[in-house]
């Protein structure tokens, strides 16, 4: 073979051996970048578990449970004042074990007509409210309950009370007793049951 064919030969070779080593070159350089993504992709994932954990841990620490909270209020000295204005007020005597009184208010002589309001919060936390007016119409009645209907009634200590259903208040009834010109309501999401006990106490 003549120098001259030797030469190109050579450059050939040396051309291809070239060419082999770019592309050994490129793909080195692809394999490191992609190496370097899913590390990053990796470390990202990482970050955001130990964030993840890191928030879960503070809540659980600092989580608590929602209670609820009855303000309680002092009832028995209007119970008392109300009474010297109007023989006819009612109160509980004693308040059921673990009732709480949460509002109360007595509308004197000169606002006609006289009234007497008591709200209550039961030991399973359901209201029970005693309204009392030196009224009998009805239009109190519709002030206080809204539209009602007949329930039939209830003995309470010998006295026969009317039960109605609220039909204004999801879940409300009442016990309404009329007569001697005053009109006696406890009502409440609390049952029948716990509306006579409350009745009962009464005096």
């Amino acid at each position: 073979m003549s120098s001259t064919g030797q030469d190109a030969s050579n450059e050939a070779a040396a051309r291809e051996k070239a060419q082999i080593q770019a592309e050994a070159n490129e793909y080195r350089l692809a394999y490191r970048r992609d190496k370097q993504k899913s590390q990053t992709v990796g470390n990202m994932v990482v970050a955001l578990l130990i964030c993840l954990v890191v928030v879960a841990f503070l809540i659980i620490v600092t989580w608590r449970p929602k209670q609820e909270t009855v303000k309680a209020v002092e009832y028995t000295a209007q119970l008392q004042d109300a009474r010297k204005a109007a023989s006819w007020v009612r109160g509980p005597e004693p308040m059921p074990s673990g009732w709480t009184a949460t509002s109360v208010e007595f509308r004197s002589p000169q606002q006609e007509p006289m009234t007497w309001h008591l709200g209550v919060v039961t030991n399973e936390k359901k209201y029970v409210g005693l309204e009392q007016s030196n009224v009998s119409g009805g239009k109190y009645l519709s002030d206080k309950l809204g539209r009602t209907t007949e329930d039939g009634t209830a003995t309470v200590g010998g006295v026969t009370w009317q039960r109605k259903v609220l039909l204004d208040r999801k879940g409300e009834n009442a016990l309404v007793l009329v007569g001697s010109g005053v009109t006696t309501i406890v009502t409440g999401n609390a049952g029948y049951p716990a509306l006579a006990t409350f009745a009962a106490a009464l005096h």
